[in-house]
């Protein structure tokens, strides 16, 4: 059993994806991010940076782990499943992952900061995180046009890791025209079960887009 420690936010729809894929039986605890329940002294004595995505294997003597591309290996180590046993091959696997890691999730973070959230519009800012954005893309898109997946030609937890970032483009106002082969692989990978059912954990609670804006509004700037 996975006791998993999640938001309905890109980084925990990762997790949950995963444990779909995975077929591993888990019990989701939501963390009401508004509420700043992930700073709270429960949580952080699991996760120090106080932070979700965060998980404890019960069958593996309570064993934590936190940041969603450590779980990622953990949980693809653990069931021997989409991270391949070649060197060479799980090395590409782990580039592509790092390339989520370090540039698609952090710069599509903070165009959705600077564009949604931030209380003042500022233009340079939100110009320099959609074209980065939209730069990672690109490179998706020429990798895709070689390969079905990010790494090749079997699904990952590289395309795991990036998938729930990418499909939300439209928030973080990064348009995907003319990249047809991310096109692609975004309407694949939304077929997928999994995907499917990962991105519904937990449950995203019922209120506006505009009523979410100024919640997170409050706490970007608290």
């Amino acid at each position: 059993m996975i006791e998993l420690y999640t938001a309905a936010t890109p980084n925990g729809h990762k997790i949950s994806i995963a444990l779909e894929e995975m077929g591993i039986e888990y019990r989701v605890h939501p963390l009401d991010l508004m509420a700043a329940e992930q700073k709270s002294p429960a949580f952080t004595a699991i996760n120090p940076n106080g932070r979700i995505p965060a998980i404890i294997d019960t069958e593996n003597d309570n064993f934590t782990v936190f940041e969603s591309g450590a779980i990622l290996l953990y949980l693809a180590e653990k069931t021997g499943q989409f991270l391949p046993t070649d060197p060479k091959q799980r090395s590409q696997v782990m580039q592509w992952l790092m390339f989520q890691m370090g540039g698609v999730g952090p710069m599509m973070g903070q165009a959705n900061v600077f564009y949604r959230y931030f209380p003042e519009k500022i233009p340079a800012a939100i110009e320099r995180y959609q074209h980065e954005g939209r730069r990672l893309f690109e490179v998706m898109d020429r990798q895709l046009a070689e390969h079905r997946y990010l790494a090749g030609e079997e699904y990952t937890i590289a395309d795991i890791a990036t998938w729930p970032w990418v499909r939300i483009h439209e928030w973080s106002g990064i348009s995907i025209e003319g990249l047809a082969h991310l096109q692609r692989w975004l309407s694949e990978l939304a077929a997928r079960p999994a995907c499917q059912k990962g991105i519904m954990v937990p449950p995203r609670k019922e209120q506006s887009d505009e009523a979410r804006a100024k919640e997170i509004q409050k706490m970007v700037t608290r």
